[in-house]
């Protein structure tokens, strides 16, 4: 199951931030209006424009303005896309799934675009919150070399914490198949199936959010338009060698899930095997005793036993003894 759980409501409030950098200058500003942060652009830094939240699309075709994107462009910024990649004459766009956790088995995410320039890179982000606080510390502190690079590096540097993170929900699916693997080996087949089936879903999801991704960081590993510095090129290749491990990751929990589905339903064949058995052996211990309680209970005259004074303890001690026997074969021939 998958759904985003904060999707923007109209007229809600967007966030506007803006971060600029170099190797020996940094500026952070939030909460800024879209005017104001448009006259902030510096040709000499890093820009680094923030924008949480899409319900005011006037703010979004003022950023398409100032930076000439294409129509296009600003239409799947707005729209649910598969991750893909796409080169203009200025700009490179990059969009992408954010996940972040599982929550009340859903799986919480929201798309995330990027535009990046040559000196500037703009991230779309549907609602406000995000994975990139210690990024924003390391950036502010200069730790690291993101403030030694240019906006490319800084491009890069989200990519791959966006797709950390996905290990992070992938394990968490992991963990509920280790679960339902436990709950079926204990005979809880109560809801197993409908969680199971949660799962698959799940997984596909990540299917179609993992596979396009690794088809959009290869087209981006072999950029040809400038925009990828070629000494950041294998830290991009590092961000395919890890979708590609996801994608790896997600066969197995794949195939895992699917061997779920045949344990749970061997488990319900064994379990209704037995109360089968059950059942069988009972029927099969009542048939003498049936033909017993059958024959004397024959509305005939002559009918010498039922005249004698033993005859009814008699026929009790006869049926106790069948029925003793036959548990005693069962048992010997361990059919129950």
């Amino acid at each position: 199951m998958k759904k985003k759980l904060h999707e923007p409501q109209p007229g809600s409030t967007i966030i506007l931030e803006l971060i600029q950098y170099d190797e020996k200058y940094f500026a952070g500003y939030v909460n800024l209006g879209i005017d104001e942060l448009l006259t902030k652009q510096k040709t000499n830094l890093v820009n680094w424009i923030n924008l949480d939240g899409l319900s005011d699309t006037s703010i979004i075709n003022k950023i398409g303005e100032h930076y000439s994107l294409h129509s296009l462009l600003m239409e799947d910024v707005l729209a649910d896309h598969q991750p893909k990649v796409e080169e203009y004459d200025d700009y490179l766009f990059f969009t992408l799934k954010m996940l972040y956790r599982i929550e009340s088995n859903v799986i919480d995410y929201e798309q995330i675009s990027f535009v990046l320039g040559e000196n500037y890179l703009i991230s779309f982000q549907e609602k406000e919150g995000d994975l990139f606080g210690p990024l924003r510390d390391r950036i502010r502190l200069d730790q690291g070399r993101v403030r030694k690079k240019k906006a490319d590096y800084l491009l890069y540097r989200l990519i791959d914490i966006i797709v950390d993170n996905y290990y992070i929900v992938l394990d968490e699916i992991g963990q509920q198949i280790e679960q339902i693997e436990e709950e079926i080996s204990r005979g809880h087949t109560g809801h197993e199936f409908r969680k199971i089936q949660r799962l698959k879903k799940e997984l596909i999801f990540l299917r179609k959010a993992l596979y396009p991704l690794r088809d959009a960081m290869s087209k981006l590993t072999k950029d040809e338009s400038g925009f990828i510095d070629p000494s950041n090129t294998r830290f991009f290749n590092d961000v395919y060698s890890h979708v590609a491990h996801l994608i790896d990751s997600l066969d197995t929990y794949k195939d895992l899930t699917s061997g779920l589905m045949d344990i749970y339903i061997n488990t319900q064949n064994t379990r209704m095997n037995e109360v089968m058995k059950v059942l069988t052996v009972i029927s099969t211990i009542f048939i003498p005793l049936t033909f017993i309680v059958g024959v004397y209970g024959m509305n005939f005259e002559f009918m010498p036993e039922l005249h004698l004074q033993w005859s009814y303890p008699l026929v009790w001690l006869v049926m106790i003894i069948i029925t003793a026997g036959m548990i005693l074969y069962f048992k010997y021939k361990r059919w129950f």
